[in-house]
């Protein structure tokens, strides 16, 4: 340490610093003066500083950076040797030396061996002396700018301990937007709360979490964990029901956070096989004002923070959002199940039913006249035969016709094909597919598409039962003037009035026409009793954008 100057007092505001004194005697503590402290050569603090801060910048902060910054502080200072040990948040020991001072020296050593004290700043604010201390800083030699050299190395260290900070925080909020991500892609609403589960407690590191979804009386009648295997959540018996403090937490509908549950008075004891809890944070869901559940973490190292609670509180407001819409698309798919049973019945009333109803009644007579009219009773046995076989052909054909292979995923073309053939196998009536090459499903949607598909279906239903054909064909041609498709479903059957009344049985031209409206298309049903039928459908092209927004927007809008 440089000599003091005489006659100058000591000034009360620096920072202390030890000595550490010779073998047998011990440090003490000295304050710096003024006149120990000579006025630092700019070029080698700046030359340290830009060392130390070249640490500090780097989010591993590699060892050998802070030895070279250590290096050119200690050259700075005309010291043969430096060591710094401090410990900075979160918590990390940062130890490393330099010169003959690579190993922290003992508490007995060479007289010239100065210990300083290191003081935290917040954010590189705080002067000098008057942080915690928060690691020690050992210089070897002269020491000509010893002051200048700690200011610097409590900056650098204040620089990584922010750094540091900031990277946890970014790596925290990515794993929460991760988290909610997960929990946003999953529909399924006992999958959404498996995945709730599992992420908070990853989210947290705590050891076990769980969520209690309770009914109106404040019973948990779910109750899914997460960091417990099956064999143990099998040994502690039946879930909670929503008493102690998972209850006080359903009844006050308030965060609780605990450092010590087995403790606390309002606990009633856990079950026989369930692992000890300490710790603990519970945190309502809550949607739109409503209590889905609550979210129950344990046995976090260190406990729960005041930044654990805020984050998980956040978090549950993002899960109770995932549950709701969970629900909701449960909801939905139980009403497009209801939808389509209400669809699969109008179908199968309109043909199969009251085909096997048809073939009922002309059976009613049969055995009256078995015995006076024996042959106009077997013709009339034979025509329910071959009447019962074509319905069994009509429920193939709508069984073929609910398979998303058809109806989902595929273009006009390869729908029409698919309809053909499993036509011709069914009926042995003869059809042809006659398809333009520009024809494509972007065309027209592939939602439309479906329509189209099913339009196409009704009427080869309808030339199965009504025709009495022996051909049929089916034309798909681009349409210019609508920038669509034509398509047209022809036979050499026996045709009808369309504007004659339609008897029960009989609704097959209803269901088509109501398609075709349902998704902009033209119906035109060319048919003269003895010179077959043509049922030709135009659908207009989809709109593009532009095309949209010149129109004034689409028609929802």
């Amino acid at each position: 340490m440089c000599p003091r100057a005489h006659g100058t007092m000591a000034r009360r505001d620096m920072a202390p610093r030890w000595r550490v004194r010779p073998r047998g005697a011990p440090a003490t503590l000295e304050p710096m003066t003024g006149a120990s402290r000579p006025q630092a050569d700019s070029s080698e603090l700046i030359a340290a500083l830009a060392a130390l801060q070249e640490w500090a910048a780097e989010s591993a902060r590699p060892r050998r950076l802070l030895v070279r910054g250590l290096e050119a502080l200690a050259r700075a200072c005309g010291a043969a040797g430096a060591h710094l040990e401090v410990v900075i948040e979160p918590p990390a020991a940062i130890v490393a030396g330099w010169g003959t001072l690579a190993r922290r020296p003992g508490r007995a050593g060479r007289g010239s061996v100065v210990a300083t004290p290191l003081h935290g700043l917040v954010a590189g604010t705080r002067p000098a002396g008057a942080g915690p201390v928060v690691g020690t800083l050992w210089l070897d030699g002269p020491q000509r700018h010893a002051q200048d050299a700690v200011r610097l190395v409590e900056v650098a260290v204040a620089r990584a301990r922010d750094r540091g900070e900031a990277a946890r925080v970014e790596r925290r909020l990515a794993a929460v937007d991760e988290a909610i991500r997960a929990m946003a892609s999953v529909l399924a609403v006992d999958r959404v709360l498996q995945v709730i589960v599992d992420r908070v407690r990853i989210l947290t590191g705590a050891q076990y979490a769980a969520l209690g979804v309770h009914d109106q009386a404040g019973v948990i009648e779910q109750f899914i964990t997460s960091g417990i295997g099956r064999p143990d959540r099998a040994r502690i018996g039946a879930p909670p029901r929503g008493h102690g403090i998972l209850g006080l937490i359903i009844r006050e509908n308030r965060t609780i956070r605990l450092d010590d549950l087995m403790v606390d008075p309002r606990r009633v004891g856990f079950p026989l096989n369930h692992p000890d809890m300490h710790t603990f944070l519970g945190v309502p869901v809550v949607v739109r004002g409503r209590t889905l559940g609550n979210l129950y973490l344990t046995e976090k190292d260190g406990g729960f923070t005041d930044e654990d609670q805020s984050e998980i509180e956040t978090f549950a407001r993002h899960a109770g959002i995932a549950m709701e819409n969970a629900r909701l698309h449960d909801q939905v798919q139980r009403l497009a199940i209801v939808e389509e049973r209400e669809r699969i019945g109008k179908d199968l009333h309109d043909g199969v039913i009251q085909a096997i109803y048809a073939v009922g009644l002309s059976l009613d007579d049969v055995p009256d006249m078995m015995d006076g009219e024996p042959d106009e009773a077997r013709r009339r046995v034979e025509r329910a035969i071959d009447a019962l076989d074509q319905t069994i052909r009509d429920i193939r054909n709508f069984i073929f016709g609910l398979r998303p292979a058809l109806l989902d995923g595929v273009d006009v073309v390869e729908g029409l094909a698919a309809l053909a053939d499993e036509f011709r196998v069914n009926t042995m009536i003869d059809v042809e597919l006659r398809a333009g090459p520009t024809v494509t499903t972007p065309v027209i949607g592939p939602d439309r598409t479906v329509e189209l598909l099913a339009i196409a279906r009704e009427a080869l239903s309808n030339i199965a039962r009504h025709a009495r054909a022996t051909r049929a064909e089916i034309t798909v041609e681009p349409e210019p003037e609508i920038a669509g498709v034509e398509i047209v479903v022809a036979d050499n059957g026996i045709g009808f009035d369309p504007g004659a009344p339609r008897g029960i049985g009989h609704q097959g031209l209803r269901n088509i026409r109501t398609r075709a409206i349902s998704i902009g298309a033209t119906l035109l049903v060319d048919s003269h009793p003895g010179s077959g039928t043509r049922i030709i459908i135009r659908v207009p092209g989809a709109r593009t954008a532009d095309e949209i927004e010149l129109v004034g927007g689409p028609p929802d809008a």
